[in-house]
């Protein structure tokens, strides 16, 4: 190998997984405050399908290589990196790259790799658990006790969401596309599932609860976001983190008013390294002790050799999946 060159995978141009090309880079430098990365593995996530589709471009400066999150050797520091030395296993949390043999990220968006997990699952942690813990449990204020009711259970934000809210205490509904997935989303530990091909979710929730949910993490929007606020309790909190099924919708914003609710949401891809760096602490401090005692651990759907990454982002857009699906370099 040419060790000033790097494998990576581009979108050229919008399209299906077919134009997912693998290229030759050069192997980034780190700037100041950033560490290089020798990727052992990389997730794959809803983001970079719509970026390849065209609906998400990387926020300036980042890489246009595909990939928000890798786990890897640090193999290089930039000036000033005080966090991390060369030869740590490490994950992390990037504006785009991780489709790479080498991917940059910012030092404080890179977190010790669990010992207790393989670099294949360490790589399935940053976005979700990033997500999950600022939407479910910042925005949301998720405590023990509480309902909560998420969307898209199989996948791998559900599947982290179901994981982490038992682990502090709350009840969990998750709502599954098929009754194997309700199986595996019940082995996982939610309380109630729902197949929304047979069920009716503001039914369930209401019935199980007695209340309606406290928190609703929601990633599917359009006609979801009107039943979302008939399902939830008295005070809930309605957490918006994407839109499956369309950004616009027409809603009767009544028991928003008599339900006291909080309609909210994030994005994440687009937040400064400081506001990265802040849920990364709160992580290390709350959530590594309990993947490093296997209290929860990402699931592993499936995995592809980078060159395979159109085979990866198809088994994505199929939703046939269950937890996260890697990218192996």
């Amino acid at each position: 190998m040419n060790w000033d060159k790097m494998r990576a995978i581009v979108a050229p141009h919008p399209g299906g997984p077919e134009v997912l090309t693998l290229v030759e880079r050069p192997v980034p430098t780190p700037g100041a405050g950033e560490i290089l990365i020798k990727v052992m593995a990389a997730g794959v996530n809803r983001p970079d399908v719509l970026q390849r589709l065209g609906g998400y471009a990387p926020p300036p400066g980042a890489s246009d290589v595909l990939g928000l999150e890798v786990a890897g050797d640090v193999a290089a520091l930039g000036e000033g990196v005080a966090m991390h030395n060369v030869g740590d296993p490490v994950v992390a949390l990037l504006p785009g790259g991780g489709y790479a043999e080498y991917a940059i990220a910012h030092e404080s968006n890179a977190l010790p790799a669990p010992q207790s997990l393989s670099m294949i699952e360490a790589a399935a942690i940053p976005e979700t658990y990033f997500t999950v813990w600022t939407n479910v449990f910042e925005r949301g204020g998720l405590k023990a006790g509480e309902w909560l009711l998420v969307h898209g259970g199989a996948s791998g934000i559900g599947t982290t969401a179901i994981q982490l809210a038992k682990a502090f205490g709350a009840k969990v509904i998750a709502t599954v596309g098929s009754d194997e997935k309700a199986q595996a989303a019940a082995k996982l530990g939610a309380d109630v599932v729902v197949n929304y091909n047979a069920q009716d979710f503001v039914a369930v929730t209401r019935a199980a609860t007695g209340k309606g949910a406290d928190v609703i993490l929601d990633m599917v929007g359009g006609d979801y976001v009107q039943r979302n606020y008939a399902a939830a309790a008295m005070d809930g909190r309605i957490v918006q983190i994407a839109f499956l099924r369309g950004a616009t919708t027409q809603v009767d914003l009544r028991p928003l008013m008599m339900k006291r609710l909080v309609h909210t949401g994030s994005t994440l891809r687009p937040r400064s390294p400081a506001e990265k760096a802040e849920i990364a602490e709160h992580l290390r401090e709350k959530v590594w002790p309990l993947l490093e005692a296997g209290r929860c651990k990402p699931i592993i759907d499936s995995t592809f050799p980078l060159d395979s990454a159109d085979k990866a982002h198809a088994r994505m857009e199929s939703s046939g999946h269950f937890g996260k699906i890697v990218l192996t370099i």
